[in-house]
């Protein structure tokens, strides 16, 4: 479904970034896949691929997504790589959770760093080649703690709806350039982040939840796989929930 097309992912090398990355190379994009310090998760992730999907080449890209500069050198080699960016997930993000009262600036600041600027960045030097090439999907990692907030996540929210309002002003600026740019939206997946949390916790916030369970990578992944394709092309400027109908 993907055959011959390419794909840079930020924050591949554990949780739901990983998967994406799994399901786009089992559809058959080239990958570039981003990481900042887990290097040996990120090579197990492109062993992985090669092994299982070796009709894929697939590359992996040390950068900081917060640095305007290193996202650039993301894109650009990717563009030097493969000539081409058909598809971009911004799924690089970080939390430093407390309740307002206690929160730093620095905390503050360091998660919009990445969740909100990183994504800013991304887009910003992978739109002019989408441009020129009149083709892109960006499918944007939002939460659904930026769509209902949450509390102990400021700074996590303030970054999330900032993605939100990103994903949708470029929707309508690069639309007739056949360039779709959407949000997925994800509640409790499970990860390493949510496995964290101990037995009584994890009830309670299932009983918020109308289907009473976590979700999966998967989901998210398939999601993604479904906004990337040809198939969602005249979708834009929207945000998918994938949360077991937490925020319906």
């Amino acid at each position: 479904m993907l055959e011959n097309k390419v794909a840079v992912v930020t924050g591949a090398s554990r949780g739901i970034g990983y998967g994406i990355a799994l399901e786009l190379a089992s559809l058959g994009a080239n990958l570039v896949v981003n990481y900042n310090s887990s290097a040996a998760s990120i090579q197990q992730l492109v062993e992985t691929i090669q092994t299982q999907y070796p009709m894929v080449q697939v590359h992996a890209v040390q950068a900081n997504v917060a640095d305007f500069t290193q996202a650039q050198t993301l894109i650009d080699t990717a563009m030097d790589t493969f000539g081409r960016i058909d598809i971009l997930i911004n799924n690089a993000g970080i939390t430093k959770d407390t309740l307002l009262m206690r929160m730093s600036e620095a905390d503050f600041d360091a998660v919009n760093d990445v969740n909100l600027k990183g994504t800013f960045n991304c887009m910003r030097h992978a739109i002019k080649p989408m441009m020129k090439q009149k083709y892109g999907r960006i499918i944007n990692l939002s939460s659904v703690s930026g769509i209902a907030g949450n509390a102990g996540q400021v700074n996590y929210a303030a970054s999330k709806a900032g993605v939100i309002g990103m994903t949708k002003s470029l929707a309508r600026e690069v639309a007739t350039r056949n360039i779709t740019v959407n949000a997925i939206a994800p509640g409790f997946i499970e990860t390493e982040m949510t496995g964290q949390l101990n037995e009584t916790v994890q009830q309670a916030i299932k009983a918020q939840i109308p289907m009473q369970r976590f979700g999966q990578v998967e989901d998210i992944a398939k999601t993604v796989a479904f906004l990337s394709s040809d198939v969602a092309n005249y979708i834009t400027g929207q945000v998918i929930t994938v949360d077991g109908g937490m925020t319906m």
